[in-house]
């Protein structure tokens, strides 16, 4: 557990030389070596790991200790390149910390910051795809806080909806977005998401999805009415 103190530390400095680094250039800096020799011990560590979820909660265990770092990165940087911002932002999906990633990501699009090689997809494909994703396994749960993660897709959409991306992609994110809004009763806010989501890929599989809430908005209409 790192003191108060040793957090300041970590976030001032890291700040310091995020902001002094060269927009495209690979970030420098005694923060960056500390965090990325942490972060490949910490991957060492997760690949003896079988469990996925076992997985997911030492991630959730290690996460708090670079912190500091995203933080200051975050506040004072100008897009240098940073393979451990990167991959702390996909630890972030992971765990389901879903506004700290949507932050990163909006740093990293800003910038034009690439992810690491080894995830083999653009930064905004991972942020857009593995967001819907978690989001949508969020939503299976039992508990969940719908509007919270309507919220989160509200932002996602607004961070990434104008991008360049495969339509699949994109179908993936108003789907998610859809059935965040259905679970938070606001049936013409999902209809409207997962329409546009079947005009982006018509395998995305919601025309049920669909026909049950035009069901539902007509009765409601023919009620208030009545």
């Amino acid at each position: 557990m790192k003191s108060p103190a040793r957090k300041h530390f970590e976030q001032v400095t890291a700040a310091k030389a995020a902001g002094a680094a060269t927009p495209g250039e690979q970030q420098q800096g005694e923060q960056y070596e500390l965090h990325a020799h942490a972060l490949y011990e910490a991957r060492r560590t997760l690949k003896t790991i079988k469990s996925t979820q076992a997985k997911i909660e030492k991630k959730r265990e290690l996460l708090p200790d670079f912190m500091p770092y995203i933080t200051g990165v975050l506040a004072e940087g100008n897009g240098a390149k940073d393979d451990v911002l990167m991959t702390l932002m996909i630890w972030c999906i992971d765990i389901g910390d879903f506004e700290k990633a949507l932050e990163i990501g909006a740093y990293a699009m800003k910038h034009g910051i690439d992810t690491p090689d080894q995830f083999d997809r653009d930064t905004v494909s991972i942020l857009a795809e593995e967001i819907a994703e978690g989001v949508k396994t969020q939503l299976e749960k039992e508990g969940a806080d719908a509007d919270a993660l309507a919220n989160v897709m509200a932002r996602c959409v607004a961070i990434v909806g104008d991008a360049d991306m495969h339509d699949q992609i994109k179908a993936k994110v108003h789907k998610s977005y859809g059935y965040a809004l259905r679970a938070a009763e606001d049936a013409e806010g999902a209809l409207a998401q997962l329409k546009r989501a079947l005009e982006l890929n018509e395998k995305i599989g919601v025309k049920q999805d669909i026909q049950r809430l035009e069901s539902a908005i007509k009765k409601q209409g023919e009620q208030a009415t009545a």
